[in-house]
């Protein structure tokens, strides 16, 4: 095996576990990485709340990536005159400084064991020796990934409702996606009031009397209506949407959504059965694709989305009628419907 491949297989066999932000451990060194920063700041509450549940005393030191000056680590874990435990969180180190690097690369194989360094890193190679420093020392990796999907967004916000131990229901789940998943930062902040403000299950109800009122829920009403053919109802809540304020982008964000699900689940019909997770959607949004096809024919669909693509460039600044190009695709596709 040539020595490049060699190193490498070594790395990898020392590389710590990776483990998800909601099952965190402490350890010397612990790496919490991704771009989601909602979940990488419970990860580091997380830890924070183990090392005090460990030592109520425990002293925690924030350090800055972007403005770290060489030896603050060393003067961060070093013993306090009292002897108090520390936990160090040094955030933003996708943005780290060459003297952070190279001080974390160095202190990764003398850890002290009585403190946790907790290594922030937001994606991006910035960094990278740092980085491998930690993996091949066998620390923890906490991942924070980006959550995108709505499949994932769905169970993030099951998750959510169960760790509050409520219960909330398929359409409620839906509704809250549909009205806030754009943001998972404001997903949670919702998820977090209604198990406050509500009591039993939280339904598609409970959450439109709270949220049915947002630019995101409107843009997915006026794409069920189009797409089930309803082109009067369609425009009719297009245009209530603009005349309060909607802004074309997100209205057609939500029409190339739906068209995106249609073709997704009509595609896979085609190829015989594709399970939810292979098709990134969540099991009730295959369902209810499955029902809306019954309506479509592939020529139709393709029309449609041509639409949607036309109408996304024109709303970015290729047209100079946003509004216009908007409800022109939802005209198009209410009528391709059956077509």
């Amino acid at each position: 095996m040539p020595a490049t491949q060699s190193r490498s297989a070594a790395a990898s066999r020392s590389a710590g576990p990776s483990t998800s932000w909601d099952d965190v451990r402490l350890a010397p060194v612990v790496l919490v990485q991704g771009p989601e920063s909602l979940l990488a700041e419970r990860a580091v509450d997380a830890l924070v709340d183990l090392a005090r549940e460990r030592d109520p005393q425990v002293e925690k030191i924030a350090l800055e990536g972007a403005s770290y000056q060489a030896g603050s680590l060393s003067v961060a874990t070093s013993p306090s005159l009292f002897g108090e435990a520390k936990i160090v969180v040094v955030g933003g180190a996708e943005a780290a400084t060459e003297e952070l690097v190279a001080d974390v690369t160095a202190y990764v194989p003398v850890a002290d064991p009585g403190t946790t360094v907790v290594v922030v890193h937001g994606g991006g190679v910035r960094g990278k020796r740092m980085l491998d420093a930690i993996r091949a020392s066998g620390a923890p990796v906490v991942l924070a990934e980006a959550i995108k999907k709505d499949s994932d967004k769905v169970a993030f916000v099951t998750a959510e409702f169960r760790r509050a131990r409520r219960r909330i229901d398929a359409s409620g789940v839906r509704a809250l996606v549909e009205a806030l998943g754009t943001d998972l930062r404001e997903l949670a902040a919702a998820c977090g009031q209604l198990v406050t403000d509500t009591e039993g299950t939280v339904t598609e109800q409970v959450v439109d009397r709270y949220y049915g009122g947002r630019v995101e829920a409107t843009g997915f009403r006026v794409a069920d209506a189009a797409v089930a053919g309803s082109t009067g109802e369609a425009v009719a809540l297009l245009r209530h949407a603009l005349a309060t304020g909607a802004d074309p982008v997100p209205l057609v964000a939500a029409l190339a959504m739906k068209l995106r699900a249609l073709a997704k689940v009509g595609a896979a019909r085609g190829r015989g059965s594709a399970s939810a997770k292979d098709l990134g959607m969540a099991p009730w949004q295959v369902d209810r694709a499955r029902r809306e096809l019954a309506g479509w024919t592939p020529e139709g669909l393709a029309t449609a989305i041509s639409a949607v693509a036309q109408a996304d460039a024109e709303v970015k600044g290729a047209g100079r009628d946003p509004v216009f190009a908007v409800e022109r695709a939802v005209l198009t596709i209410a009528r391709s419907h059956g077509r």
